[in-house]
């Protein structure tokens, strides 16, 4: 029964994504508004299964009503379960989380994490999932089913008027566990291979070629890149074995963070990227494309960072299902202006500070307003603290590079 249904979700993806990969840069309908204005949701691990917590989807429902972004991303780990989960409990976990941007007129897209493949599930039947459920608001496709991964796409944005290309999406799926070229499991976190690397860069200038020059670019996946080790610890000159991580092909950093690096938000736990390194980063900062690299993953962390003139970003999970805090859990809105798209506007907006400011929303999700509001007050707190230590930090900094 279960491939039956992949083979008819299948099918459905066929004719679905013919129309789209045919011919993105014309169909896809995503413009600046009227007002010069393109604005990102990132929603990043809703990580439930079926029925999803309550909470969550009232607060997706009305952070989109409050907002309407001209697109959301997922950031991976949209839906999970248990290894047991029935093909009939994850299409309806998929069915439910659609039919809030559905119910809202809502375009979205998608990057797969590290769990959605699990449940008994692989990536490339999520997707005609979300394709079917999300009905002609889902714009998420696989652009090029032989690289690693599934769904890694991008969606170009057009001028306000609708005649050239403005802007630039870039979908990657950064997998799951790194599997070498022999098929053995390493035991840690995939990344961006190199296959997908080199089809970013052929699009990436062939976009160029039909924009006239390079177009701006926000990169979207669920695992960050290694490089924001760099950007935020310093290396250690010895190994300490657990105390000491391991990214970027085997450099060993130390656990004290550059805090002067944190531009804005919280790093509540260690950056989780893959151990291994094929080039990502390297070859959009040569690119000279991307403005910034969006992840999920580490549910508690919003912070902001930059490295060769590229930020990378982290936005805290939505879920209720797996852990969180009430200091960070929420989205992340990205404001693009059309007379200024090499710049962008970004904040995080936390479950807390929604359900303080939008009284009715916090009486129907049965969210406690003064807990909120002493997770508001601890948040601030800690950010003050966080300050404080900068000048300590960048003298560090100054003294062991």
């Amino acid at each position: 029964m279960k491939r039956f249904v992949s083979i008819v979700l299948a099918l459905v993806l066929v004719f679905s994504a013919c129309a789209i990969s045919a011919s993105a840069y014309d169909l896809v309908p995503l413009k600046f508004d009227k007002n010069g204005e393109f604005k990102i949701m990132h929603l990043c691990d809703c990580q439930d299964d079926f029925p999803a917590d309550t909470k969550m989807i009232k607060f997706i429902d009305t952070v989109l009503k409050e907002y309407q972004p001209d697109i959301v991303v997922l950031g991976g780990d949209n839906t999970v379960g248990p290894d047991n989960m029935t093909e009939e409990m994850k299409r309806n976990a998929v069915e439910e989380l659609c039919n809030v941007f559905v119910a809202n007129e809502q375009y979205f897209t998608l990057v797969f994490g590290n769990h959605d493949r699990e449940s008994n599930f692989e990536n490339d039947e999520l997707l005609p999932m979300y394709q079917l459920y999300g009905k002609g608001y889902c714009l998420a496709y696989d652009e090029v089913p032989s690289l690693h991964g599934t769904g890694t796409h991008n969606l170009p944005v057009m001028s306000s008027d609708g005649t050239k290309i403005k802007f630039n999406l870039w979908m990657f799926d950064s997998g799951s566990h790194y599997i070498d070229d022999e098929g053995n499991d390493l035991g840690f976190y995939d990344c961006v291979r190199k296959d997908q690397i080199e089809w970013y860069q052929k699009e990436s200038n062939e976009l160029a070629t039909l924009a006239g020059g390079k177009v701006p670019s926000l990169a979207f996946q669920h695992i960050v890149v290694g490089e924001v080790f760099d950007a935020l610890f310093h290396e250690s000159l010895v190994d300490l074995g657990v105390a000491t991580p391991k990214t970027n092909n085997g450099k060993i950093y130390s656990f004290f963070p550059k805090t002067e690096n944190i531009q804005d938000g919280f790093l509540f736990e260690f950056p989780c990227p893959s151990e291994k390194n094929e080039g990502q980063f390297e070859a959009m900062v040569a690119q000279k494309d991307v403005l910034a690299i969006f992840s999920g993953h580490d549910h508690i962390n919003s912070y902001t960072t930059e490295l060769d003139g590229i930020k990378i970003i982290n936005t805290p999970g939505a879920t209720y299902n797996s852990y969180g805090n009430e200091i960070t859990r929420g989205m992340r809105m990205i404001t693009v202006k059309e007379n200024d798209p090499w710049n962008f506007e970004t904040e995080v907006v936390t479950v807390s500070q929604f359900a303080l400011d939008n009284k009715d929303f916090a009486e129907d999700a049965e969210i406690d307003t003064f807990t909120a509001g002493l997770m508001l007050f601890l948040g601030d707190v800690l950010l003050a603290l966080n300050e404080a230590t900068k000048i300590f930090s960048s003298v560090i900094t100054m003294i062991f590079g």
